[in-house]
């Protein structure tokens, strides 16, 4: 499995846990990876490092979010999906060490395959106006 396609599968529990309601997040991760057959080492330890590290640095990744989006808008109205590849993207550029350049066309590649229309220029819009800070 490539990093490509981790990703993916990290973008999917993300969506996943912003629309439902759960109390024991390691369980949710677990399940996740019974549910989908990951067993690839390289992958959990991607998905779980990337859920969990969201998760603990949550305020600050919305709140990034919140101060790039035009002021007429508010995070609520952005949808689950696109919200969940920000997250996902933000984690990577400001707690990872990959390249923002990669991060970024890898979101809008997610956003083109689950967003809507208009999505990918507004997951790049957001991701640059971040990495320009």
């Amino acid at each position: 499995m490539n990093r490509t396609a981790i990703r993916e599968k990290a973008f999917k529990l993300i969506y996943s846990l912003e629309i439902q309601k759960y109390e024991d997040l390691q369980e949710q991760i677990n399940l996740y990876f019974e549910s989908e057959n990951i067993e690839n080492l390289e992958a959990k330890e991607y998905i779980e490092d990337a859920v969990l590290g969201i998760e603990k640095n949550k305020e600050k990744i919305v709140s990034l979010v919140e101060k790039n989006l035009k002021s007429d808008w508010k995070i609520e109205r952005i949808s689950k999906i696109d919200l969940a590849i920000l997250k996902l993207a933000i984690y990577e550029i400001k707690y990872k060490d990959i390249p923002f350049k990669v991060v970024i066309n890898e979101a809008v590649e997610l956003s083109k395959k689950y967003g809507e229309d208009t999505s990918k220029n507004f997951v790049n819009g957001i991701l640059a106006s971040i990495v320009n800070e």
